[in-house]
């Protein structure tokens, strides 16, 4: 059950009333309303929360998408109505945002929607690629094995994902523990050798004042620190969400080093991966372009893929079309090539995506190995940098008496 903010007229009284009511949806809440005796006026789902945590707990995640793209697939596959697997589907389903949109699908396909059509109303949850997919199977009559598709696509997706991620995450905290370690030792220890000299009237060796004087703004300005930081991170996010921002970003990922292969491999396993499931549930080829371009989540990538569907548009076979294409990498159109002259595209298509899978795997345990000694060497030249800033001033104080 739902609950609905509503502002509704008393019928016997003539006043407008502002409550709240439970139902399954906006037409049930309005219909039980009005079976109360009031006129309703407006009605809006109530939302649990407000605020940027809100934001996170009502996100819906890759796995419950999967998980219930997969319940659905399976209970339309033993010859439930489709109403009814919603229905049931929706009541399995633990996450309450998309509990909320599987209503609201459950509502247009009792008005007479489509299913496909009941999906693109939520494109924050159910991508292009998604949809396409769905209306591929209603076309076809094969709803259920069009939605086991997308439930294999994004399981696959979700994965591949979840290992870049992974591979990330280890020279991020060393980064962080690295930092934590400099801000110690600029507020703890420097200011204590600042304080030696200055007691006995000696000058600083310049890296070590340099030290000095970042440690006293620090412990002067911490609170001014902290909202630098706190408004050029944001800002930061703010720009890398417009266009500019974007590109910069997405061509950093391309062409940083150590992980622009990673990223390369995971556009391509992506573009494959996508564009062979959505010709293999008979999606026409300008159509399927279109959606991948959008799918890949690059830039760059995906002005490749639209370079290439206007030369297909031109009557330019797909191998022919992405041949030559900076960001799409050689095996991608040798493989669609082999496909076009078998008459398999979308089996050369898919053999590319593992292979890029795989590769991606290698590509991660490869950076594994050898980013730990690089971030070895980094901390060593950062201790290094701060022992040297501490214990030379030292051993010059005491090799030149001053200390006795």
């Amino acid at each position: 059950m739902l609950e609905f903010d509503y502002v509704a007229k008393d019928r016997s009284s003539n006043k407008q009333v502002h409550s709240t009511v439970k139902a399954e949806s906006e037409k049930s809440a309005a219909k039980v309303l009005m079976e109360q005796g009031y006129t309703p006026l407006k009605i809006t789902e109530k939302s649990e929360s407000k605020g940027p945590l809100a934001a996170l707990r009502n996100r819906v995640s890759a796995k419950d998408r999967v998980v219930f793209t997969r319940q659905l697939a399976t209970l339309i596959n033993a010859g439930l109505p489709l109403a009814q697997s919603l229905h049931t589907v929706r009541d399995q389903t633990a996450n309450k945002k998309l509990q909320s949109v599987a209503q609201d699908i459950i509502t247009s396909i009792e008005g007479g929607s489509s299913l496909s059509i009941a999906f693109g109303k939520h494109p924050g949850v159910f991508d292009d690629v998604f949809v396409a997919l769905v209306t591929a199977g209603e076309a076809s009559g094969t709803l259920d094995q069009a939605l086991e598709r997308i439930a294999d696509q994004q399981e696959k997706d979700a994965e591949i994902m979840s290992k870049v991620k992974g591979a990330m995450v280890y020279p991020f905290i060393v980064s962080l523990v690295m930092v934590g370690v400099i801000v110690f030792m600029l507020v703890t220890v420097v200011p204590q050798v600042g304080k030696l000299y200055k007691d006995l009237k000696q000058d600083l060796p310049l890296l070590t004042q340099i030290m000095v004087n970042v440690a006293a703004f620090i412990q002067q300005f911490w609170y001014f620190v902290i909202i630098a930081v706190g408004v050029g991170g944001y800002f930061l996010i703010q720009w890398a969400k417009t266009d500019g921002g974007k590109k910069a970003v997405d061509a950093l990922k391309l062409n940083m080093p150590l992980f622009g292969p990673l990223f390369r491999k995971l556009y391509m396993a992506r573009f494959a991966r996508t564009t062979e499931t959505l010709m293999s549930t008979g999606v026409p080829m300008l159509e399927t372009l279109s959606i991948t371009r959008r799918a890949v989540n690059n830039w760059y990538v995906s002005e490749a893929v639209g370079r290439a569907a206007d030369k297909v548009k031109g009557g330019k076979a797909l191998s022919v079309a992405l041949k030559g294409e900076e960001y799409i990498l050689p095996l991608v159109p040798q493989m669609i090539s082999i496909g076009e002259q078998s008459g398999g595209i979308d089996k050369m298509l898919n053999k590319a995506a593992t292979f890029y899978e795989n590769e991606l795997d290698q590509t991660i345990r490869s950076i594994s190995t050898m980013i730990e000694p690089i971030l070895m060497v980094l901390l060593a030249g950062v201790a290094g940098i701060m022992i040297g800033a501490v214990l030379f001033p030292i051993y010059n104080l005491v090799g030149s008496g001053a200390v006795r």
